[in-house]
């Protein structure tokens, strides 16, 4: 079987009935690649994650978070891992194979601008992905502290949630996260895309995966800081249980006063949080480029 290599991906040709080649439209392997490069992430981060959610949630400094999860043990510490690694690996998956399935149709038979139709296809997967928010709304009650006596584990916060205040609880936040998701993915797969284009090809694995970590490490920390403030909204809104539903703009003025009328303490937990991005989506660029090399 020949192999098609652009600048940007790399698939496998498959001859039609007329000899000629074309590449097909769904493709697994970036499915796949997705999922494996969102489970090494999120093995190896979740710990970061909790202490960075305790700084979006109080207000508090990172030495207080770091306080706040020694005092608890390590009992609690991977508390709350299956609905990130379950919603993740999924999302991810989600995020490289709706984005490829979009993208390329767009450009090889629709003729549109490759840079539009980046953007479409990264808002699609990002729409796509926000389908899967239950477990990001489970995930942060259960990283939250005021919850652990309330829901044992998933399965029994689940089961509380939908017993008590019906499916839509789980859907509490949805609109922070389609702000988040849509235009953060369009972003992330242009800027790689133009690095992995325009940086220099090196011969040595070790050089060559050293570049791949940094180039998803530096715009994974660049996105994750611009989008910060709406992942504050997002864990607000969803650490509440029952009770009226607010609007983007209401619970915004909401956190805006609660701390304190000043846009930095709003930014409060920002520098963990991209280093954290810093590392994830290093992990996740490498895993996912090792990934391509194996299956492809």
């Amino acid at each position: 079987m020949a192999i098609i290599r652009t600048t940007e991906e790399v698939h496998p040709a498959v001859p039609n009935s007329s000899g000629t080649v074309t590449v097909p439209i769904f493709c697994w392997r970036e499915f796949f690649c997705g999922w494996g490069a969102a489970f090494v992430n999120i093995t190896v981060t979740y710990p970061i994650y909790k202490m960075i959610f305790r700084q979006m949630l109080h207000g508090v400094k990172l030495t207080q978070a770091f306080g706040q999860l020694r005092g608890e043990g390590m009992t609690f510490l991977y508390r709350g891992l299956f609905p990130p690694l379950a919603q993740k690996t999924i999302s991810l998956s989600l995020m490289f194979g709706v984005y490829d399935s979009t993208r390329r149709p767009l450009v090889e038979y629709c003729h549109v601008n490759r840079y539009i139709a980046k953007a479409v296809a990264g808002i699609a997967a990002g729409t796509v992905e926000a389908m899967l928010m239950p477990f990001e709304r489970i995930q942060t009650l259960l990283a939250d502290a005021n919850y652990h006596q309330k829901y044992r584990n998933t399965h029994h916060a689940f089961k509380i949630i939908i017993l008590e205040n019906g499916l839509k609880e789980l859907y509490r936040g949805f609109v922070p996260i389609l702000w988040r998701n849509g235009p953060s993915n369009a972003m992330f797969f242009v800027l790689r895309e133009e690095a992995s284009s325009r940086l220099p090809k090196r011969v040595s694995i070790v050089s060559q995966g050293t570049q791949e970590f940094l180039a998803g490490a530096c715009i994974g920390a660049f996105i994750s800081t611009v989008f910060y403030p709406l992942n504050v909204l997002k864990v607000t809104m969803q650490c509440r249980v029952g009770g009226p539903y607010v609007n983007m703009w209401t619970a915004m003025q909401q956190v805006y006063i609660s701390r304190d009328r000043k846009l930095r303490n709003v930014y409060k937990g920002v520098s963990m949080n991209a280093s954290r991005a810093f590392l994830s989506w290093g992990i996740m660029n490498t895993a996912y480029e090792q990934l391509k090399k194996v299956v492809y």
